[in-house]
């Protein structure tokens, strides 16, 4: 699953942004294909942790490539069983939601007020209405200093997965965000997610993937 939400300009921004979806994709399949799904991968293969890492930077590439002077946030999610592992840069999220009464970001935003907030000059009231609040310090366009945020998290079933852009965080409370969530088949609770955007003034695109893990929860180990 990829979420990247583009800067620069429409025109730049959404190059970068589809350029980075299809090369990020295409890579993912090739490599996964080859490494994975033929039975081929072993001790030599990357890992899938290297495997994404790989990824954006072959995206890094071809947006500044195609698309100089643009740029793009990307969030993407490679589950594999209970597990899913995330490439991010950018201040797209993703979250995961434990079998809907618990929900935590798993992504770090990479912009200029998150990054106010971390070092005490801002509060989380002033950051909601910080002028500068949509600026990013890392993203896919940018030169030098570029390294994506790699990382795995356990995604046990029942639960979900909810990528999205700041159109949708920004606006919507976390705890709204759940209940949106979990309220309705995926594709369903993903329209309303998008609608409560809408209805709340958001200013900015509002793209939403939500996936759920539909197994059952894991049976409890006997103390016999």
């Amino acid at each position: 699953f990829i979420i990247a939400d583009g800067m620069g300009g429409h025109q730049y921004g959404e190059v970068a942004s589809s350029v980075a979806v299809r090369v990020m994709a295409d890579y993912l399949e090739n490599a996964l294909y080859s490494n994975i799904l033929k039975g081929e991968h072993d001790s030599q293969s990357d890992s899938l942790q290297e495997i994404m890492e790989n990824g954006v930077y072959k995206a890094q590439q071809m947006v500044l490539k195609e698309a100089p002077g643009g740029g793009t946030t990307m969030t993407a999610a490679l589950v594999m069983g209970n597990h899913v592992t995330l490439a991010h840069v950018g201040d797209s999220r993703a979250y995961l939601i434990f079998d809907g009464d618990r929900m935590q970001v798993v992504t770090q935003d990479h912009s200029l007020v998150r990054r106010l907030v971390e070092l005490g000059q801002l509060s989380e009231e002033q950051a909601k209405f910080y002028p500068q609040k949509n600026v990013v310090y890392r993203a896919l366009g940018q030169l030098e200093p570029f390294k994506p945020d790699i990382c795995t998290h356990v995604f046990p079933p029942p639960g979900f997965l909810l990528v999205c852009s700041d159109g949708l965080w920004g606006v919507i409370p976390e705890s709204m965000l759940q209940a949106a969530a979990t309220d309705l088949p995926p594709g369903e609770a993903a329209k309303k997610l998008v609608q409560l955007a809408i209805d709340h003034g958001g200013p900015d695109n509002i793209t939403v993937i939500l996936a759920r893990h539909a197994g059952d929860k894991p049976a409890p180990v006997s103390q016999d």
